[in-house]
């Protein structure tokens, strides 16, 4: 027993050993090293390589065709190899705030920075991050201010047949205090889930500090799975599946839109929140913000606040190829012309100019023109990127519940 004993032991320091040389390369490693004047240096030892690049929304985007129109892809650099076998990249100027994501390409293999435990997936892409500090990143980090909590739950879906996993973050002192909050519904693109939010939009960190500045008031902010096919985000699902852009295991029973009331029973029923329209709000970006566009005006008279990121809100517009695409738009044209009839305190829409679906943006609010719908535009630069969103996130969320 005694010689298993310190067996185990001797396999618990190896293991340790060979953890720290496996993260550390043999040696310190900074990586990223963010400067003083905020340019930020890159290493990796990997003295076998030929080839070491970085890839990374800090450098100038390559603009490509894809699909769905030019999209902004990450810039590349190649790393310089010095002492050691240790590759190095020093940005040539500093980087404005914000947070950044990035990767290495080792000759041609792509891999994550052994050095940066900061880590997002983004559809089926794990990569670094860092935070450069000032406005907006202060805003992103964590801050010495009262937490708000976020937590995973299942909640029941009689119209999908199934349990479902989402994200729920409560403002801080909800565990503490009687009080009843107003909730804000937000929704995710075709390449998330349930975590999306809270981990690329750093939705916790943007309300926590937002609250703590006053520019934000305390309330419940519900994200739920908008793949109405899957259960939950890759790996938390009772299916096996790889994530990819609204790809999913099965055929979805129903819409997200004939779904959504079993979303809005179980949070009325769970959570301390005001049961009517003039604290609800509902927003989300680019399949999201066609989500929020589609459930309020499916529910005509729930929501007092509506944001549509990066998205048509006349969503039947886009399909130009569809036969019905006249039907559709004149019927979601008229679910809109209830709603504004219905009233209600903000339609916020807000798209950036290089975005592959601004055309389609623009030509929703034309149509809307016409029929005199009341609506907010906000027009950034840049693309269909988390940047935006988190910027969209951090404005809206102040004109709520005023």
């Amino acid at each position: 027993m005694k010689r298993i004993t310190i067996l185990a032991a001797m396999f618990i320091i190896a293991a340790s050993s060979f953890a720290q040389q496996a993260l550390w390369g043999g040696q310190a490693i900074v990586s990223p090293e963010i400067h003083e004047n905020n340019t930020v240096t890159f290493r990796l030892r990997a003295p076998k390589a030929v080839k070491v690049a970085v890839t990374g929304d800090f450098l100038p985007p390559q603009p490509t065709e894809t699909p769905f129109g030019k999209y902004d892809l990450p810039g590349t650099a190649e790393l310089k190899e010095g002492e050691g076998g240790v590759w190095e990249y020093t940005t040539p100027a500093p980087l404005a705030s914000e947070l950044y994501s990035y990767t290495f390409i080792v000759d041609g293999l792509r891999i994550n920075d052994p050095a940066n435990v900061a880590m997002i997936r983004d559809v089926a892409s794990v990569t670094n991050v860092f935070i450069i500090p000032g406005n907006p990143g202060d805003l992103y980090s964590i801050k010495d201010v009262k937490h708000g909590s976020v937590v995973r739950r299942w909640y029941d879906s009689p119209t999908l047949k199934e349990q479902r996993r989402i994200t729920i973050y409560t403002p801080p002192g909800y565990e503490s205090n009687n009080q009843t909050y107003p909730v804000f519904y937000l929704l995710h693109g075709s390449g998330g889930d349930e975590e999306a939010w809270i981990a690329l939009g750093r939705t916790a960190q943007i309300m926590d500090n937002l609250i703590a500045q006053g520019k934000v008031k305390p309330m419940i902010v519900v994200m739920p799975n908008g793949h109405t096919q899957n259960t939950a985000a890759p790996s938390e699902s009772n299916r096996n599946y790889l994530p990819a852009m609204g790809g999913g295991p099965r055929q979805a029973v129903a819409s997200m839109e004939d779904s959504f009331g079993d979303v809005m029973k179980f949070v009325e029923s769970n959570y301390r929140v005001k049961k009517d329209k003039a604290n609800r709000a509902i927003a989300g970006l680019s399949m999201g913000g066609m989500h929020s566009a589609a459930i309020s005006a499916q529910y005509p008279n729930t929501f007092n606040y509506v944001g549509v990121f990066s998205a048509p809100p006349i969503a039947t517009m886009m399909a130009r190829n569809n036969d019905d695409v006249a039907k559709n738009t004149e019927d979601f044209v008229k679910k809109l012309q209830v709603q504004q009839r219905n009233g209600f305190n903000l339609y916020w829409i807000a798209c950036g100019d290089t975005d592959f679906l601004y055309q389609s943006v623009i030509d929703s609010m034309k149509k809307m023109d016409e029929i005199g719908f009341k609506y907010t535009y906000s027009e950034s630069a840049e693309g269909h990127i988390w940047k935006n969103w988190r910027i969209y996130l951090s404005e809206f969320a102040p004109m709520l519940f005023k």
